[in-house]
C-alpha cells in the first residue's frame, strides 16, 4: 500500500508543480506560453516600432480553469481614458512591445503574456508574482 501511495504522489507531481497555486481553491495563473490572437483585424495604419500608439485594453489574470483563460479582472481603460505609449521603447511590458507589433488601427488582439514578459517575480499592484496575464487590446490610433 505504501508503494502505491508513493507512486500516486509521484504521478500527481507534474500537476501539482505546474498549477502555480498554493492551495486547491486558488486558480492557476501560469500558462508559460506567449500567444497573440487577432479577434478583429483592423484596416487602418499599422503599429510599428517607434510609433506612438493609443489603445484601449482590458487585463485579466490568466486562469487555467476558464475556457478563454480570463480569470480575475484586474483593470481596464474602457470607460476611462485610453492609454498611449511608444512601441518598442520599453515603456510597457515586453509582452506588449512584442505582441502589438503589426496590429492595424481598429483591430483587437488578445495576448496571453507569461510572467517573464510581464511583471515576473516582482508582481504589480493587483497582479501576483509570476502571474500569466490576459490582455485584450484595441488599437485606436497610430501616430
Amino acid at each position: 500500500m505504501r508503494l502505491f501511495v508513493c507512486a500516486l504522489a509521484l504521478a500527481a507531481l507534474p500537476f501539482v508543480v505546474g498549477c502555480g497555486s498554493s492551495s486547491p481553491s486558488t486558480p492557476s495563473t501560469s500558462a508559460g506560453t506567449f500567444t497573440e490572437t487577432d479577434l478583429v483585424v483592423g484596416t487602418g495604419p499599422e503599429a510599428t516600432v517607434g510609433k506612438n500608439l493609443t489603445v484601449n485594453y482590458t487585463l485579466w489574470l490568466y486562469d487555467t480553469s476558464k475556457t478563454d483563460g480570463k480569470g480575475t479582472l484586474v483593470q481596464t481603460s474602457i470607460g476611462g481614458a485610453p492609454f498611449s505609449f511608444v512601441l518598442g521603447t520599453g515603456s510597457v511590458i515586453k509582452g506588449w512591445d512584442q505582441g502589438v507589433v503589426g496590429m492595424k488601427t481598429g483591430g483587437t488582439r488578445r495576448l496571453i503574456v507569461p510572467p517573464e514578459l510581464a511583471y515576473g517575480s516582482a508582481g504589480q499592484s493587483g497582479i501576483p508574482a509570476n502571474a500569466t496575464l490576459v490582455f485584450e487590446i484595441t488599437l485606436i490610433s497610430v501616430q
